[in-house]
């Protein structure tokens, strides 16, 4: 019985020492704050659209849109919410560690974790939605 704990413990401490050296790679590979830039590769366009359809769409790509990070939600009622004053601790419904949702316009289309590139937070998008599955929420 004690070899099966051992055995189960050694897998444990295996797989932390597995995550802390890829965790120790990840930060010697980004450097004193820098940004690696993405290689991307140029979208093919295999349709062809008219002017007017150009026009169009270049219309809705200057359309401005918010995007915003949730970190978490809390309900409390009204009479806690003006207790509230400098210092006070609101419980959230996310554990530490977890994604935080990224919302364009209150739409979920991501997920992320945050960043501090020069001294500024940002968010890294590990998991993004797929269309089909944001096509589904709007319905």
């Amino acid at each position: 019985m004690s070899n099966e704990n051992d055995d189960k413990n050694d897998d444990a401490m295996d797989d932390w020492a597995a995550a802390m050296a890829e965790q120790a790679e990840a930060e010697e590979g980004e450097g004193k704050g820098e940004v690696q830039v993405a290689e991307l590769d140029e979208l093919q366009d295999d349709t062809q659209i008219s002017g007017e359809e150009k026009r169009k769409l270049d219309t809705i790509l200057d359309i401005p849109v918010t995007i915003s990070m949730e970190v978490g939600r809390s309900h409390i009622s009204i009479r806690n919410l003006l207790q509230l004053n400098q210092g006070s601790v609101v419980e959230l419904d996310r554990v530490a560690g977890e994604p935080l949702d990224v919302l364009v316009n209150g739409t979920l289309i991501a997920h992320g974790e945050v960043v501090v590139v020069n001294d500024k937070f940002g968010i890294r998008l590990t998991d993004v939605i797929s269309q089909i599955e944001r096509i589904k929420k709007l319905r």
